[in-house]
Formats: C-alpha cells, structure tokens, sequence
C-alpha cells in the first residue's frame, strides 16, 4: 500500500500574508508594465551625422575624439553646430555619427534640419508638425478649401515666428489664430523651409522613377522601396502626415480636397527636386503630384 504524505497545515501566520503578497506581486506587475509603456512610448534614437564647421578656437583647446592638443593660431580644427563636439578636421572624418543636438545650439524650429530637430527635442516629429495636425484636425476638417486656400501670409508668418520663440509652448489656438487656414499655411511653410526636403534630395530620383511606373503594383512596391531611402525621423514625419491628410480627404464632400488636389498642393512642397533644369523640373511636377496622391491612398500598405 502506498503512503499519502498529509498535507502540511496552513499556519495562521502564511494565511494572513497570502492577500499581502499576492497585493504586492500584483503592483509589482503593474509597475513593470507601466515602465514599459513609458519606454515605448519614447522617442526613438534617430542617428544623426555632425555638423562640423571650420572654427578658430581661443586659447588653448583639445580634440575631444584624440584629446591631442589643437595646434596654430586660427582654424584649429572643427566645431558641431549642432551639438558643439570641438575635433581636429582629420578626426571629424572618423567620429560617430552620435551627434546629440543641444538646446542652446538649436535656436529655431522653421529652417532648422528635421532629424536635428527632433533629437534636440528628444521627440518623433518636429513639434510644430503634431501640433499644427492636431489643431487642423480638432477644427479644421470641414473647412472648404483645406491647405489650398491660403491664410493671410502677415499672420502665417506670425505663428512661425511664434514656434522659433516658444516652441512647443507656442499658441496656435482659436484664440490666437481664427482662420484654420493660417495653421494649414503655417504647416506647408515649415515643410518648405526644410533645408533638406520631408522627401529628401538623394531619394528624389527613386520616387519620381516609381511614379513613371504605369502598373499601380509595381508602383506601390517601387514607392515601398523608395520610403526605405529616407532617414527615420523623415519617414515618420511622412507616415504621419499622409495619414493626416487621409483623415483629411474622408471629408472630401465638406471640404473638397481629393487625394489628387492635395497632391498637387504638396507634391512641390515635400519633395523639391535637386538642382534641374528649367524643363526637368517643370516635367517632374506631374510626378510629384502622383507620388503624393499615391502615398495619402495607400497610407495604410505603404507605411
């Protein structure tokens, strides 16, 4: 015959603690999951290259890749204009690009490189890209003639000036600005001053050959393609605003934007081509709209 162990008597003592351990493993828990959420929830580590300009620095300095000393009188070596990393020039070809813009070198949000930007603001997208998308869509929507019709350029450039003081902090409510068509201004003049397109100049050629593609399949996969050409806080900032202007277009009958018409709208404005000729430019507009008109249709495969 076998014998059965007795299970052992719960003592009062494991009974009383039983709910305490079980509260303290369940916030536990919910203190590890919050903690995730937080860091998914962070801004991404976009790579971005140093800005080195040549500087002369005054007494006596370092290379901060080599910490050899930085010899001559003037031009002793480089300068981030981003960040402020002080480097030989012949170091500045070797340095990682790790670059972590500083607030006090970044001074302006419009004209300002996109990836420069949202590092310095430890952000996904450049402030004034959310939070201009986010008053247009809180009431702007319906309004006829979205981002074709353009608001008054006085005030436009008033809320730019207003973004490059205050940043995030800036007012582009209804209070400060009644006429939605000021913000939509407001956002295709960021886009435009870029020094380096939302749709940048090395990837220029690869959409524009994706929209001579007559075969919308093979379109799609050629645009896919292209997208991957982009670097990563400008490809955010393009998911994010084609599927902006989808939203946009789902109100077609209220405000009479197609998918076509804001192609032609933004089409010159997120991808201006390289250095062409008159003629290349002019042909390659046509292009640009279909690329546009293609990315804010299939937002949801492409992205």
């Amino acid at each position: 015959m076998s014998r059965l162990n007795p299970s052992k008597p719960t003592s009062p003592a494991s009974t009383f603690w039983q709910p305490i351990r079980s509260f303290a493993l369940s916030q536990l828990t919910s203190l590890v999951r919050r903690a995730t959420l937080r860091e998914s929830d962070l801004a991404p580590k976009y790579e971005k290259v140093h800005n080195f300009k040549v500087h002369t620095f005054r007494g006596p300095h370092w290379c901060e890749y080599c910490a050899n000393f930085m010899w001559g009188l003037i031009a002793q070596g480089v300068k981030c204009a981003d960040c402020g990393l002080n480097v030989h020039k012949q170091c500045s070809k070797v340095v990682p690009n790790d670059c972590q813009p500083d607030l006090r070198h970044v001074k302006k949000v419009y004209s300002c490189d996109l990836t420069t930007l949202v590092k310095a603001h430890n952000t996904k997208r450049p402030m004034v890209v959310d939070m201009c998308i986010q008053e247009l869509e809180a009431r702007g929507l319906q309004s006829e003639g979205l981002y074709r019709i353009s608001g008054f350029s006085e005030l436009i450039e008033d809320v730019k000036l207003a973004f490059d003081r205050d940043g995030e902090k800036a007012d582009i409510s209804s209070n400060a600005y009644e006429d939605i068509n000021i913000i939509s201004g407001a956002l295709k003049l960021y886009f435009r001053e870029l020094p380096i397109p939302l749709i940048t100049y090395d990837a220029h050629p690869r959409f524009i050959e994706a929209a001579k593609i007559t075969d919308a399949e093979k379109r799609l996969e050629s645009l896919h393609e292209a997208l991957k050409l982009l670097p990563p806080a400008h490809c955010e900032t393009l998911r994010y605003l084609m599927a902006h202007l989808k939203r946009v277009t789902q109100y077609e009958k209220e405000n009479l934007m197609s998918s076509e018409n804001l192609g032609i709208v933004f089409g010159p404005t997120l991808m201006r081509a390289p250095e062409l000729d008159a003629m290349t430019a002019l042909n390659d507009i046509r292009y640009q709209r279909l690329v546009v008109e293609t990315l804010i249709t299939h937002e949801d495969v492409l992205f």
